[in-house]
């Protein structure tokens, strides 16, 4: 059998006219083979990998960065890592201990506990998202409450509520997380840590745990507000329920 090879000699040296003709004939099998070599060129470009586009990544501040550090992509660093600084230990009755260590806000187990913003000054109201890494230490009810502005209003968001697993919106029209279209549930282990993101735009609410959206409401016509055991985490703050629980990475970006 011949080959592809034995074809390409083939085809370059027999030809059934006399030299006499015209030259664009003679340079025909020329003109075959740097044509061939040109289809054996592109084929092997067109099989190399071809490196796929990565989505943008956010870019967090450097670890230690002071509050209100701004990364290029706008967002705040609302906790320096080191110390309480525009926070304070919110002033629930029978709370466990608040305390930094190695990066990290820890708050111990009490009837409540929490952590309270104090720059309310720089804090928007609207157009805003507000993101943090949150692990459920010890326990088992909600590791994060986060209460933040909407407008004139507050709403907080609750992760692992009711028995530990109740994801949702604490309140519209009355209705808290456990009982309004936002309820949702979800596993969460010991331990690990989730990353919470919550964005408030004109008549909207959204929110994600890790790449998973959670929350997606219209707030036109609604009321939106929180229960009473959160009033002392306003206007931010993140609050938890007879559980022990740590926080980091605190950012806030304005929206446009």
């Amino acid at each position: 059998m011949k080959t592809s090879k034995d074809a390409f000699a083939a085809t370059a040296t027999t030809s059934t006219h006399p030299a006499s003709v015209c030259p664009c004939v003679r340079s025909r099998p020329i003109a075959t083979a740097l044509a061939l070599a040109a289809s054996l060129a592109l084929s092997a470009w067109a099989a190399e990998p071809v490196a796929k586009e990565k989505p943008a990544a956010t870019t967090k501040a450097a670890p230690g960065a002071t509050p209100s550090a701004k990364s290029p992509d706008g967002w705040e660093s609302l906790f320096d890592g080191k110390t309480l600084t525009h926070w304070k230990a919110t002033d629930f009755g029978g709370k466990g201990e608040v305390k930094v260590a190695k990066g990290e806000i820890s708050l111990g187990s009490g009837y409540m506990t929490g952590i309270t913003f104090t720059n309310t000054n720089t804090l928007p109201r609207m157009n805003y998202e507000v993101e943090l890494d949150a692990k459920r230490v010890d326990g088992g009810d909600f590791f994060c409450g986060l209460t933040f502005p909407v407008g004139k209003d507050q709403c907080s968001f609750v992760v692992g509520g009711w028995g530990g697993s109740v994801v949702g919106l604490s309140s519209l029209d009355g209705e808290d997380a456990a009982s309004n279209e936002t309820t949702k549930t979800m596993t969460f282990q010991n331990g690990k840590w989730y990353h919470v993101h919550v964005k408030v735009t004109p008549g909207k609410i959204q929110a994600w745990i890790d790449d998973e959206q959670m929350v997606n409401i219209k707030t036109e016509e609604r009321r939106v507000s929180i229960r009473i055991e959160m009033e002392q985490c306003t206007p931010l703050g993140v609050a938890t329920w007879s559980t022990a629980a740590a926080l980091k990475d605190i950012r806030l970006r304005k929206l446009d």
